[in-house]
This record gives C-alpha cells, structure tokens and sequence, in this order.
C-alpha cells in the first residue's frame, strides 16, 4: 500500500487548512470515486429519463435488479480476489512480470465460472417463475457478469497503484451510460427501465474493457506457469475465507431482515427490505470517508515504520530491531485512535445532515428511525477492517480470518434476536458483530506486539519442504563416538 503517499505526501507537507481539505479530497477521489460515478449516473438517469413516471412495479424490478447485481458481484468475486492479489504482488515484487498474465487468466475463468454457478439458475428462476421477459432477464445477467469484469480486473489496477485509471475508466464508462440511456430511450422509443438497465450493463463492458486493455498493456508477456497460481490457492486458503466472511458480513444483516414480514417478494424472484435497506445505504455513506482517511494516514505514516522495522529485521542490530519494533507499534495505536476521532466527528456531522435533510426528501418515518444504530455498527465496522488490514501486514492470516468469523457469525445470531425487537434496534446485529470483531482484532494485534519477534524470526524451515521419506532425526550418536578411538589403535 505504498501507491499514493508520495502525492499526499506532498499535498500535506505545508500543514495548512486549504492542503488538508486538497489532501482529502484527492485520497477520496482515489479510494470510492468509482462509487460517486456510478451513484451520479444512476440518480442523473431517473431525473432526466423521468423514472418516477414508471409504474411502481416497474421501478421496483429495476431496482432490485440492480441491487442484487452488486450485492452479489461482491459476493461472488470476493473468495478468490485476496489469494489472486497476493500472487500479483508476490510476482511484481520478484520481478517475475511474466507470471502476472497468467495469474489474470485463471482468476477470470475462476471468477466467472464461479458467478455463472449461482446467475444461472436465479436467472432462470427469474424467468419461468417470476414472468419477466427473456430480454429483461438476459440484459441483467450481461450487467452483472460486467460488474465481475469490472470488479476482477480492477483488482489489478489497483495493486498496481493505477487508482486514477481506475477513476477515469469508471467514468468514461458511466458517461458512455448515460449518453445510451438518452439514446435507448428517445431514439429507439424503448422503455425508461429498460433504457437504463441495457445502458448501466454496456457502461460496466467498456469500464471492463478498459480495464482489461491496461492490465495487458502493463503486462504484455505471458510465461503461461499456470500451475503456481492454484499452489497459492491452497497455500493461502485463509485469505478465501477471509474475504468471503467479511463481504459475506456486510449484506448478511440484510438477508435476515429480507425474512421478516417487512419484506417485499417481487414477482416471486427478488426480496428486499426497502426501509432497512435505505437505512444501511445511508449508514454506509455516513462512514465511508473512514477507508479514506485509514488509507491516507496509513501511506503516509505507518508504511514507512512497517518499512523501517523490515529493513532491521532483515540487516540492523538488535537494538534496531527493538526500537524500530516499538515505534511502529506506537504509530499503529496512535493511527488507530486518530482514525476514530477524525471519523467520529465526520460521522456525527454528516448524521445531523441526513437526520436534518432528508426527511424534507421524503426520506423519514421508518428509515431515520432504522438509521442511528446501523450507522453505528457501520462505525465500528469500518475500524475492524482497519485492523484486519494492519493484521495482514504482520501475515497473521489465523488472526484475521478469526476476526472475519467472529463478526459474521455473531452479525447473523444478533440480527436474528434485531427481528424482534423495536424499529429502533433493528441495527444491533451489524453493531453487536462489529463490536465483536473489533474486539477480536485488538486483542489480537496486542498478541502481536508482545510475540512479533516469535513471529518473525521463528518461521521458515532450514531443510526446502518436500515429498518422500522422511530423514532420520537422529544428529548425533555418542556411541559412534567411543568405538572411534579403538578403531584408531
């Protein structure tokens, strides 16, 4: 993560208000800009297309649709991208530019072989069951198989440090979007949900077009070693269950809440619960800016102790090691606390703004009384990523994958006990879970502190690990010893 501390770097080195308010709106635009786009295009769409003129029953399809293709594009590429980004990286670092085309192919047949398991058959469902037009159906299945593409291929750009293609791609995408909406819709007379549902899937194809075009632009050579891609599958299978758990638990208070009778079932296909589901949008944004400032701060202070106690590590004194150790340990607690006061006072400023504004939009009643507690766990969501993050620095892959566990498994128990309770705790599930694996994380990487040296020094093997008869374990025999002499004489 050394990508875009040089910049802010820069931006912040006069330690004034007018480069702090610069520095983070250029880490913004490098870390969620791709979700603003695409957020812009879609709200752009229904006022210039007038999708509030559409049947009610129309508008929720589209809707639902294109909920249900980004809940499960994460989903679905979420298992394999952690393991795919930690070859890249580990190929990159050794030079071995040649191993990167192939680990890019076997991911996208991993991932979409992967998708079309669970796509398929919903679409069928959505088809023979629910009534909807093949043409309908087909067209949302293109959007989400783009959205993989986008997803996946991103992955890659983003290891490679490219966060401001990233941002163009999305928006050159969302632009070609709009402009074929405009055009579906007045000069080929197709229908306002239609429009946008065909325009959004084409706009997810060039953005992945792009993207695709630039991975192979960076690396053109292919060493075709298509075999050590899936020894890192099975060598860091941690990391599969990591990713998975945490995207699983962010979207699996939904699915609990999609079971209540506040649910809509939408010709016998999709469910959603649209109160509860607008309250976690809401909570999502509220803290969002949290990954900006983790992600900011960690560039520019923390990589450079983790940088410093490495280079000890591998040739300083031990006195080096021990100071380099303390101080980078001291800057993780202090970015930890500074994280949350920045994002507490943002968090309660943007609160009051939403709990002010949006019911004059017509956002109130059950939503803002959802709201408060799911902003909450979203809160503390967003710091237990941050440790997860800092636990995959130190390569505590059994750390984090139990912290993982832990706040998905106690986020599904507690949302099923939220059911029942007032409207107003509808979000102690996502708090109780987040709550739960922040704890788990700390305790962890206080573990980590006192047992770094263990870690780092006490693994690996002196003899290269392999298949065959074991060797003996015996190094020394002092009877072979005592016969010597008397071979001597």
């Amino acid at each position: 993560m050394a990508g875009i501390g040089v910049k802010l770097n820069r931006i912040y080195q006069k330690n004034t208000i007018t480069t702090n308010i610069v520095g983070f709106f250029y880490s913004m635009t490098m870390t969620i800009a791709p979700v603003l786009v695409v957020i812009i295009n879609l709200m752009l769409m229904q006022k210039v297309l007038k999708f509030n003129t559409v049947r009610y029953i129309d508008r929720e399809l589209f809707s639902c649709t294109v909920l249900y293709v980004f809940i499960f594009s994460l989903l679905t590429t979420s298992p394999f991208n952690a393991v795919l980004s930690r070859y890249m990286s580990d190929a990159i670092f050794e030079e071995r530019y040649e191993d990167v085309l192939p680990c890019h192919r076997i991911g996208l047949l991993i991932n979409i072989c992967f998708s079309c398991l669970f796509a398929i058959p919903f679409c069928l469902w959505e088809h023979f069951v629910g009534k909807v037009p093949v043409y309908y159906v087909f067209t949302g299945y293109c959007c989400f198989v783009s959205l993989v593409l986008v997803f996946y291929n991103m992955l890659y750009l983003s290891i490679c440090k490219e966060y401001r293609l990233i941002s163009l791609h999305f928006a050159l995408g969302m632009i070609v979007s709009f402009l074929l909406s405009l055009f579906f819709r007045y000069i080929c007379k197709m229908s306002i949900p239609y429009s946008m549902l065909l325009s959004l899937a084409i706009g997810f194809f060039v953005t992945a077009v792009f993207e695709w075009a630039k991975v192979h632009q960076f690396f053109p050579d292919n060493s075709e070693e298509y075999r050590r891609v899936f020894v890192y599958f099975k060598r860091y299978w941690h990391l599969i269950l990591i990713n998975f758990l945490y995207t699983l638990g962010l979207f699996i208070h939904n699915f609990v809440f999609w079971r209540t009778d506040m649910a809509m079932h939408l010709v016998k296909t999709f469910v959603c619960n649209q109160p509860y589901d607008m309250a976690t949008c809401l909570a999502m944004f509220t803290n969002l800016s949290a990954s900006v400032i983790f992600i900011s701060r960690v560039e520019m202070y923390f990589h450079e102790r983790y940088k410093a106690y490495a280079d000890a590590v591998f040739g300083g004194r031990g006195l080096d090691i021990q100071n380099t150790r303390k101080r980078m340990f001291r800057q993780l607690g202090s970015e930890l606390m500074t994280l949350i006061r920045l994002q507490f006072i943002i968090s309660v400023v943007i609160y009051l703004i939403f709990v002010i504004f949006l019911p004059r939009m017509g956002y109130a009643g059950l939503v803002m009384r959802i709201y408060p507690m799911v902003a909450a766990g979203y809160f503390i969501l967003f710091l237990m990523y941050s440790e997860i993050i800092f636990l995959y620095y130190f390569e505590d892959l059994q750390g984090a994958l139990v912290t993982a566990l832990s706040f998905c498994g106690v986020t599904f128990l507690a949302s099923l006990i939220a059911v029942h309770l007032p409207a107003v705790f509808f979000g102690v599930g996502i708090w109780t879970g987040s709550v739960v694996g922040f704890t788990v994380a700390y305790m962890r990487l206080r573990w980590m502190e006192t047992h770094i040296d263990e870690h780092m020094f006490c693994r690996g093997n002196l003899i290269k690990r392999g298949k065959g008869i074991k060797p003996s374990a015996k190094v020394f025999d002092i009877r072979e010893l005592k016969k010597k002499p008397e071979d001597e004489e």
